[in-house]
């Protein structure tokens, strides 16, 4: 089976086993070494946030580091220097929703960053995808994230950890942490991606290491005439 019929296979049961709202979305990130492949590109400059949210609707297309609009994403993610305003607080504290500067530039400090240089990131629906994504990010209301849960932890139990920040929700939480840990990650959202973006209100995200999606598809199969009948589920 080709790459593209295991993807098409995957997000076409995501998506209809779980009542998805969207596609999931897959992204991966092109290293400095790669050649890129072979997708259209847009005419605009657009942030990560919406690039994933335009994969969410159907789209599949190639963004280059000079094509992404949001330069906090793009230093999160390999493709650019962090600008200094951002590195030291001042931009995000002039947003508003930090007490002081120094909270901000805390905030920075923490996140999580691609480790490696990249040069731009192809974007597709999980289904459309001819390509092995870094991650598959889902935006959906909280019972669909729900599942997610059980899925990863049907064999080897445990808890699950989640980080997150009032900022960069697509880029650092549902990218970088889960490419950095190897582990799904949860976001609210950020103010960014629910001001740029088609977001609901009643959504979260989540970003899912695509070598998770198989074994997690594997179990949606039991998953949906098992415990999914026993749920309330909208």
């Amino acid at each position: 089976m080709s790459t593209l019929e295991k993807n098409k296979e995957y997000g076409d049961k995501l998506k209809t086993i779980l009542k998805l709202r969207r596609e999931p979305a897959a992204v991966r990130l092109i290293r400095d070494d790669e050649d890129a492949p072979n997708y259209p590109a847009p005419n605009e400059q657009m942030s990560h946030c919406q690039a994933v949210a335009k994969a969410a609707n159907g789209d599949a297309f190639l963004l280059m580091k000079e094509m992404q609009e949001c330069k906090v994403g793009a230093s999160a993610l390999g493709m650019a220097a962090t600008p200094d305003k951002v590195r030291s607080g001042e931009f995000h504290y002039g947003i508003g929703a930090h007490d002081t500067v120094d909270a901000t530039e805390k905030m920075i400090a923490a996140r999580s960053e691609v480790n490696f240089k990249t040069k731009g990131a192809v974007y597709a629906p999980l289904s459309k995808a001819d390509f092995i994504p870094d991650v598959i990010i889902v935006e959906d209301i909280p019972e669909r994230i729900y599942w997610f849960i059980p899925l990863s932890t049907a064999e080897k139990g445990g808890r699950v950890n989640f980080s997150t920040a009032p900022f960069q929700a697509s880029c650092v939480d549902c990218m970088a942490v889960p490419m950095a840990t190897g582990s799904m990650n949860v976001s609210f959202g950020c103010f960014g991606c629910r001001k740029r973006t088609d977001i609901r209100s009643d959504e979260l995200l989540m970003g899912i290491p695509y070598a998770m999606i198989p074994d997690m598809v594997k179990r949606l199969d039991k998953y949906k005439d098992g415990i999914m009948t026993k749920a309330k589920r909208d």
